[in-house]
């Protein structure tokens, strides 16, 4: 009866692993709504650019889309050592903590190089453009509605 009662206490513990790794990298790689998405809608959308600007942003947007994508991909290698990590140590320990640290200079990375992009397209913009594009960054970071 002992080993009925170790056998689902470690099954438990290890399907609670699995879940937090699974929250932790939903957080980190699936976020509710993209910084960018917001303000590509306005780009795109509404504020009327002249075909210049156009091209400018479609530039930026292609030298953006592979260094963005790679980020990814070591993100979610990231996630998988961690749920790897946290599976071996059901707790804290310094593999989880590594794994860890290790997402974050890829995540580091990820969010210097979209305000890169960011401003690169917002350099391309108009006074009143630029003000709303503003307004849209503050609103996409800081979770206000309009």
């Amino acid at each position: 009866m002992n080993n009925r009662i170790g056998l689902g206490l470690i099954a438990l513990l290890a399907f609670g692993s699995a879940l937090g790794g699974l929250f932790i990298g939903r957080a980190w790689i699936l976020p509710q709504k993209p910084v960018e998405s917001e303000i590509h809608v306005l780009l795109h959308h509404e504020l009327k650019l002249d075909a210049q600007q156009e091209a400018q942003i479609e530039k930026f947007e292609r030298a953006f889309a592979p260094r963005k994508q790679a980020l990814e991909l070591e993100l979610r290698s990231d996630n998988a050592r961690l749920a790897a990590a946290i599976e071996a140590e059901h707790g804290y320990g310094p593999q989880v903590q590594a794994a860890v640290d290790r997402s974050h200079t890829a995540m580091g990375e990820l969010q210097k190089i979209t305000l890169e992009h960011i401003f690169a397209m917002r350099g391309v913009l108009r006074p009143n453009q630029a003000a709303r594009f503003d307004e849209a960054v503050t609103r996409a970071l800081t979770a206000r509605e309009r």
